[in-house]
């Protein structure tokens, strides 16, 4: 089996224990996902199934979208709801207050790495440090946050709708969102709505997919991966040469193509340039 499945992620399951319960359901190692969630974290977690794993990496980029919850007044030291707390204030920030905060940190902006975090300094993971006890210097990194808008707010919890770039942490955006109003702020629920093109409503529950005597039925093709890109047919001589990992002459437009056999067989992701089409990546 091949292809792309949209996990709905249950809480409590690290993405790692989602890939390793899905090894068993679909009956193969060869399995991957494409970005990691917070075990505390739900929703949309892509799974990449045989083949398609040679796709993951073409998916690390994508942009996500989440609805995450700000709780004011509690630092921890994870900067979320199940660390351990640091400080306690009291809150008495307003929605207008909040509103007015919230555009330094739209676009890009810098972000520094939680020590709760598989980000690894001098060999050593952050968070393997952080349960030490210890905690060490981490270089700032530019996120972008497209759209940070308030969808609820009830004086302590700040329901916010984040759609960022690849490699933001929501639970240090909340933090920090939380120390510029003046009493800190941890976050308190996370769900991912989007990753790339694929949504909440593409995805299935870990719960179906343990049940189902069919898990095939839920696999997405890798090509899905690529919808951005135009699509490309080749003729059978061209085709030989795909398979033959060769380059030859096409006349398109230089650009970057999903490309197809006449029988409608996804063939790999491939690059034009001065009329002569090449492999980027395979997966016949």
């Amino acid at each position: 089996m091949n292809g792309i499945v949209i996990v709905d992620k249950p809480e409590n399951w690290t993405s790692q224990d989602v890939v390793s319960k899905l090894r068993g359901v679909f009956k193969t190692r060869r399995i991957g996902h494409g970005g990691t969630l917070d075990p505390m974290a739900t929703g949309v977690l892509p799974v990449f199934v045989g083949r398609a794993t040679r796709a993951v990496e073409f998916f690390e980029h994508a942009e996500k979208t989440y609805i995450a919850t700000l709780r004011f007044g509690i630092t921890t030291d994870t900067e979320d709801i199940t660390g351990r707390v640091l400080k306690e204030k009291e809150v008495s920030v307003t929605r207008e207050e909040l509103e007015t905060a919230l555009p330094k940190f739209r676009g890009e902006i810098d972000q520094v790495p939680p020590m709760y975090s598989a980000i690894k300094v001098n060999g050593q993971k952050l968070y393997e440090l952080a349960r030490k006890g210890r905690e060490v210097e981490r270089q700032s990194r530019k996120v972008t946050i497209f759209q940070l808008e308030c969808q609820d707010f009830d004086g302590k919890d700040a329901k916010l709708f984040i759609h960022c770039s690849k490699g933001t942490y929501i639970r240090t955006l909340c933090k920090d969102i939380g120390e510029s109003l003046g009493c800190g702020g941890c976050m308190a629920a996370l769900r991912r709505v989007s990753a790339g093109a694929y949504t909440a409503e593409d995805a299935v529950s870990l719960e179906s997919l343990i049940a189902t005597e069919d898990p095939e039925k839920y696999l997405l093709p890798v090509d899905s991966v690529f919808d951005a890109y135009p699509k490309a047919v080749l003729t059978e001589n061209q085709e030989k040469r795909c398979r033959n990992g060769n380059s030859f002459s096409l006349n398109l437009t230089d650009g970057t193509y999903r490309v197809y056999s006449k029988t409608g067989a996804f063939l790999m992701l491939a690059k034009v340039e001065n009329g002569v089409m090449a492999t980027i990546k395979s997966f016949f």
